[in-house]
């Protein structure tokens, strides 16, 4: 019996791989004091007896901070699915965690940043000016933002995950890379700016390019005041990086302030620089009587001369003074003896010149017919058609462009404002806004070439990617759209027709504002309706203030991106859907808004309710509008909170009525009539058999009953608001 207990216990022994004296190979022992042996952890071995810990499997690592009982494990696979989303020279990386992490929980990412491009042909490492927010490496969050890029550039950005034993590893790193192109972008402001020369009346001063200037330099813009009076400002310009500011006032203190311009518009203004001048000089002439006649002669001949030359070199030497305006309307002063004129370049309307030829040689370039090639229509416009081609412009590459061409038999009307459009387009140079590279006049037929953008209108690729993007993304198109327009209004133009048909949007998901031709009268636009006041505008699109008293203005603008954002976010829903022009003019009127499209953060709704304040001084401007989309895409967790699901029946004022049966006679017949039809037995069987049950449905509700296509459940939800809306006989009240 005692032989037959000590086999018991020594087989036992050796099923738990321990022993009294030593451990088995496959097991181990970390301590002499561990009261049994312990089997190998995952990914782990040992070949020997009496092992103190077991080796790791070819492939696997373990850090010396892991204790023996932890599996080995290994660096994680590569990030999958990563997106960009380009701001001017800002890029904004997102994508989603690698599917093997590699049996740890402590993965981060870590980002390499290229720029390719070089004459050498090579890519190189992009150096200490980029920025990373919040970092570059030990990132924790699937997103980063890399700013301070250069304009213009390739860049490569490879997002590598790694964790604890990563540095272990002889393999090669696991990345997914990311191919992007900045674009245009405003200098970055000067840094050094030095004072030469000091005189009683004036003070000489020289800066340093910007840093980043991401282009020529095509000017400088100097702004100075006296200390304390900044109200009263005056504004030079000057090509060179020097320069000699003249008429101060003796003994007196003056505030510098200095940005540079390129293509893409004004960069910021310097931080303020404080320069005195020097005191009265205390010589004085013997001739003491003709001191008074001299100075007055001198003090007149001055004030015109200086009205003369600011009329004459205007455009080199102007004087601005800041005073208060109204908002409609721009004001010329006169302080100092200077010419008060508007600080930014202003847009001038092509009709004003008597020959409109004149107006579109002076904006535009003419193109020689024989550098373009065009390969095939891509649509039709108002004038003719739309083709796809190419253009080689003498000592230069040729690349895809758009072409607008002027159909034969045209009016001498037609072909004024044809050319109108170029003539306005010509005037404007933003990464935002639809570039125009030329026209063809001189010969048949008349054409606008501007660059192609590759993907179309805006509402169409919407509707084909119904789903396909993130938030970020659609921020990233939307705060495009929103710089652009505040280009434009910063210009002093007035786009009147801003709609997601009229943005275009290019590979990089780019988008540009385009088709400036509302200055015209909408004749031929499917979207626009007559007013009382006479004249067609796009009604669903338009300001209260515009529809009733044509009174067009940026604010009026403003209200129109409201409805383009409402149409980015709802994948190119049409505004307002079915409802009648006069019956969305009555209820825009009777203060109802649009509910918010389905899936939408609070954040990005509360901005469009703002845009259709119908105070338009109440409503956003758009250099506040780009503020906050930057700050929503630098704080991507901000868009997280979506507006209420269940404060959209509340927010329409159904309360506890029914549909109304007067709509559809039954559920199948609903479902049809949206296309849906495939899902009616579902809905049957579920309990769905009337509409007053139908009325209740919530998304949820769709993706229990199987409905799981983002589309679809788009299109149900929006045909249920639909109804909901016509039942209130309105939208959204503010």
């Amino acid at each position: 019996t005692d032989d037959q207990s000590r086999m018991n216990i020594c087989w036992k022994n050796l099923v738990s791989g321990s022993s009294l004296a030593v451990c088995r190979p496959g097991f181990f022992k970390a301590s002499p004091q561990s009261p049994s042996c312990s089997k190998c952890p995952p990914h782990s071995y040992t070949h020997e007896e009496a092992s103190t810990s077991c080796l790791c499997e070819e492939h696997y690592f373990r850090r010396e901070s892991d204790p023996p009982t932890m599996a080995c494990t290994r660096p994680p696979s590569a990030p999958r699915n990563a997106i960009s989303n380009v701001n001017e020279t800002s890029v904004f990386l997102e994508w989603i965690p690698p599917a093997d992490t590699g049996g740890r929980k402590d993965v981060s990412y870590y980002i390499a940043c290229k720029k390719c491009g070089s004459p050498s042909g090579l890519c190189e490492a992009c150096g200490s000016h980029v920025r990373y927010l919040p970092q570059q490496i030990g990132l924790k969050n699937t997103s980063v933002m890399m700013v301070d890029l250069l304009a213009h550039t390739n860049y490569t950005f490879e997002i590598e995950a790694v964790n604890g034993v990563s540095d272990q590893s002889p393999a090669a790193r696991q990345y997914v890379a990311v191919n992007v192109t900045t674009n245009q972008a405003a200098p970055s402001p000067i840094s050094i700016v030095k004072k030469g020369k000091i005189a009683k009346n004036s003070i000489s001063l020289s800066w340093q390019e910007p840093d980043r200037p991401n282009g020529i330099i095509l000017e400088y813009e100097i702004k100075y005041f006296e200390k304390d009076q900044e109200t009263s400002y005056t504004i030079i310009k000057s090509k060179k990086t020097k320069i000699t500011v003249n008429g101060l006032k003796p003994a007196s203190t003056y505030i510098f302030q200095i940005r540079a311009r390129t293509a893409a518009g004004y960069g910021g203004f310097s931080r303020r620089f404080e320069f005195e001048t020097s005191p009265v000089s205390v010589a004085a002439s013997s001739d003491q009587s003709q001191i008074p006649i001299i100075a007055v002669s001198v003090t007149v001949g001055v004030i015109l001369l200086a009205v003369v030359i600011g009329f004459l070199l205007s455009g080199r030497r102007c004087g601005y003074s800041k005073a208060k305006q109204d908002p409609e309307e721009e004001k010329m002063h006169f302080h100092n003896g200077h010419i008060k004129l508007p600080g930014l370049r202003t847009y001038i309307d092509p009709h004003t010149y008597e020959d409109p030829n004149q107006a579109v040689h002076e904006f535009a370039k003419e193109i020689e017919a024989s550098c373009i090639t065009i390969e095939r229509v891509i649509g039709a416009g108002e004038f003719g058609e739309v083709c796809s081609g190419r253009l080689k412009l003498p000592g230069k590459r040729e690349f895809p462009v758009a072409i607008k061409t002027l159909k034969v038999g045209y009016t001498e009307k037609q072909r004024r404002d044809f050319l109108g459009e170029a003539s306005i387009m010509g005037q404007f140079d933003h990464p935002n806004i639809i570039h125009l590279e030329g026209v063809v006049t001189k010969s048949k037929p008349v054409m606008i070439v501007t660059e192609y953008m590759e993907n179309g209108s805006l509402d169409t690729f919407l509707k084909k990617n119904d789903g396909q993007f993130t938030v970020i993304q659609l921020v990233g198109m939307l705060r495009g759209i929103a710089s652009g327009m505040k280009y434009l209004s910063d210009m002093g133009y007035v786009h009147r027709d801003l709609a997601a048909r009229n943005i275009l949007i290019n590979s990089n998901l780019v988008c540009k504002v385009s088709d400036f031709g509302l200055s015209r009268v909408l004749e031929d636009d499917p979207e626009a309706a007559y007013t009382t006041r006479g004249g067609k505008i796009p009604i669903r699109w338009t300001a209260p203030e515009a529809i009733a008293f044509r009174k067009f203005t940026s604010a009026s603008d403003v209200w129109s991106y409201g409805i383009v954002m409402w149409e980015v976010v709802s994948y190119g829903e049409r505004p307002y859907w079915e409802m009648t022009n006069q019956d969305v003019i009555k209820a825009v009127e009777e203060g109802y808004r649009l509910p918010n499209p389905m899936d939408c953060p609070a954040a990005l709704y509360q901005l469009m309710l703002d845009c259709w304040q119908k105070d338009r001084n109440s409503r956003p401007k758009f250099d506040e509008i780009v503020s906050m989309l930057d700050k929503l895409i630098r704080n991507p967790s901000s868009l997280k909170t979506l507006v209420n699901a269940s404060s959209r029946v509340s927010n329409l004022l159904v309360e506890h009525s029914p549909l109304g049966s007067g709509a559809y006679r039954s559920v199948g017949e609903w479902l049809e009539a949206i296309k849906m039809g495939r899902y009616t037995e579902i809905f049957m069987e579920n309990g769905y058999s009337s509409m007053d049950a139908v009325a209740q449905v919530t998304l949820e509700d769709l993706r229990r009953l199987g409905v799981t296509l983002v589309g679809h459940q788009k299109k149900i939800m929006s045909s249920l608001q639909e109804m909901k809306v016509q039942l209130v006989n309105g939208m959204v009240p503010l």
